[in-house]
């Protein structure tokens, strides 16, 4: 294959790669590296005929093969996996070799699959296993130590040791695959989901290619490092892949890892412009319309998506989607097992399946297809936080720590694993950590605007009065800056804190306010009509004490001022 450009100012030659490496892929039934190779691909400019790669070289050994070749990959096409396999023995080309492991990896992978359907319920940890793997894993040893293996087989290779759970041995021979056929996304993704930290990805050696950066970003994406994702792929578009709708459904899915959920929607949109019959991210699009409750958006989605192919795991969890923003939980939960019976593996369907056997208060249900979910990749945060949420409905404090704080670990930045830290630490009475966790949540910017309020009821719990009326004070100012203040019920908590706090320090002014405020509340009207009569008897009595001028002074008139009154004379309720 021609030398390796590694910046990318030569996007003929990145064009010409891609042609070879499609063909390449094309012929040992790499369907996905295909669909990728040919999606970059389209994004770049044709190029005129007389620039054009030549066909890959034929040896000796392809030609012997050809006819066996050419009829195994038609059973192969057909899914008919063993009976390719039987007819590739005795093949002497690496490229029938490849095929022949191959068919017997995915009949392997087939038979498991739909012993796995007949299965499917919340299963146990469950095991059903890929028999061919160990005997491929040997075969492939052998060949691996005596270094007969080409970029493909070396991919394969390392597919059966991650199956086999030989997780080490597999990162290693990802990376050779790497080296030994950069073009291949196939192995790079494979890489993707074996590395767990940044750490990890810095020490593993890769060469030094333009398709690294797309490995990258992807990386920087699943890692939770979504401003480093955004610059990578923001530079590729720069670098003449503005026309690629992969890099624009990863950009939405990034945008969606942040809840930054105006850009992804906008994004999605485009992309559903530009490819209206892709099916592939629209169950992350679903999920952006389930957390807006857009009914009848998700609804077009859906029947849209139906029209197209009904039968397509995302298909299923947009339905499913869609009957749980109806609150129909058990259609919802049927839709996602109907997912899983198209593909175990999908992460997706496992972790919304737990969110609605949570709905349906079927806890165990919950747990396993959470550990299922977990089972498929690690790094879903979702999966883990689900998890904790379930264990905290059972009252087990415990368990529930050791979930939220899995993930926390893969979201440090997300409130929402901080507030559910702290409630756990807060429950096993561990009220320095429950304190750290509250108020890192509203350093790093508190989505659903809890952490200050429970942060503050802490302390009030702990009779640390000062801090609490602290944490009311800027809750409440947050609330009124950003014009929440009428749909937030828990303002009413703070003010009826806040009032007696003042009245107690004869901060009679401010108390006054806060009681004034109160009243326009339902729930706390009545406090304030009642603190408001308290603080017009206490005026009443203190101004018939100053009538009397030789009295003897008492420092218990002396207001004394704790914290900084608040200031709610801008904020209109």
């Amino acid at each position: 294959m021609a030398a390796l450009c590694s910046e990318f100012g030569d996007l003929v030659e990145i064009k010409k790669q891609l042609i070879t490496v499609i063909s390449l892929c094309k012929e040992r039934g790499l369907v996905h590296s295909v669909k990728w190779a040919s999606e970059l691909a389209f994004a770049l400019d044709p190029l005129p005929k007389n620039e054009l790669p030549p066909s890959a070289t034929f040896t000796e050994e392809d030609g012997q093969d050809l006819d066996a070749l050419g009829l195994a990959k038609s059973y192969f096409d057909l899914k008919e996996y063993d009976r390719a396999a039987y007819f590739l023995r005795g093949c002497r080309s690496q490229k029938a070799y490849f095929l022949y492991m191959y068919s017997r990896y995915l009949s392997g992978e087939k038979k498991k699959d739909d012993e796995t359907v007949d299965s499917l319920g919340p299963l146990e940890k469950g095991q059903v296993r890929n028999e061919a793997l160990r005997e491929l894993r040997v075969e492939l040893s052998k060949k691996h130590s005596a270094g007969e293996l080409e970029g493909f087989t070396l991919y394969l290779y390392g597919v059966v040791l991650r199956k086999l759970d030989l997780l080490k041995e597999a990162v290693e021979v990802f990376v050779e695959a790497t080296h030994a056929l950069p073009l291949h996304w196939g192995a790079w993704l494979e890489l993707c989901n074996l590395i767990t930290n940044i750490d990890m990805l810095k020490s593993l050696s890769l060469p030094d290619c333009w398709i690294r950066d797309f490995f990258m970003a992807h990386m920087y994406t699943e890692l939770q490092m979504i401003k480093e994702a955004l610059q990578k792929y923001q530079s590729l578009i720069e670098s003449g892949f503005s026309k690629s709708t992969y890099i624009i459904s990863q950009i939405a899915v990034a945008y969606h890892n942040i809840r930054d959920i105006d850009q992804a929607l906008a994004l999605f949109n485009e992309l559903r412009e530009q490819d209206p019959f892709r099916i592939e991210n629209m169950d992350t699009f679903s999920n952006l319309l389930y957390v807006r409750s857009m009914k009848p958006e998700l609804s077009y989605l859906a029947h849209n998506l139906v029209e197209i192919d009904k039968y397509r795991v995302e298909t299923c969890c947009v339905i499913g989607n869609y009957y749980s923003l109806r609150s129909q939980h058990e259609k919802a939960a049927l839709y996602f097992q109907r997912a899983l019976k198209l593909n175990p593996r999908c992460l997706g369907a496992w972790t919304l399946m737990g969110h609605e056997y949570m709905e349906m208060k079927n806890t165990s249900a919950a747990i396993q297809a959470y550990r299922h979910a977990i089972e498929v990749n690690k790094r879903d945060y979702r999966a883990w936080y689900g998890l904790g949420q379930t264990y905290e409905i059972l009252k087990m404090p415990f368990y529930c720590l050791y979930y939220y704080r899995k993930a926390h670990q893969l979201r440090p930045n997300d409130s929402r694993m901080l507030v559910a830290l702290g409630e756990s630490y807060e429950k096993l009475s561990q009220h320095v950590e429950a304190k750290k966790c509250y108020w890192r949540a509203y350093s790093v910017g508190d989505v659903e605007r809890m952490a200050l309020l429970k942060l503050a009821k802490l302390h009030e719990q702990l009779n640390e009065s000062d801090d609490a009326a602290q944490c009311y004070i800027i809750y409440i100012q947050d609330i009124f800056s950003c014009g929440e203040q009428l749909e937030h019920a828990e303002v009413s908590t703070a003010l009826r804190y806040l009032g007696q706090y003042y009245f107690k320090n004869k901060l009679y002014d401010e108390a006054s306010l806060c009681a004034q405020r109160c009243c326009d509340y339902n729930d706390a009207r009545e406090e304030g009509k009642a603190l408001l009569r308290q603080i017009s008897q206490v005026r009443d009595h203190m101004e018939a004490s100053s009538t009397d001028l030789f009295g003897p002074l008492s420092s218990n008139n002396t207001p004394v001022r704790r914290v900084s009154p608040l200031d709610l004379s801008s904020f209109s309720p």
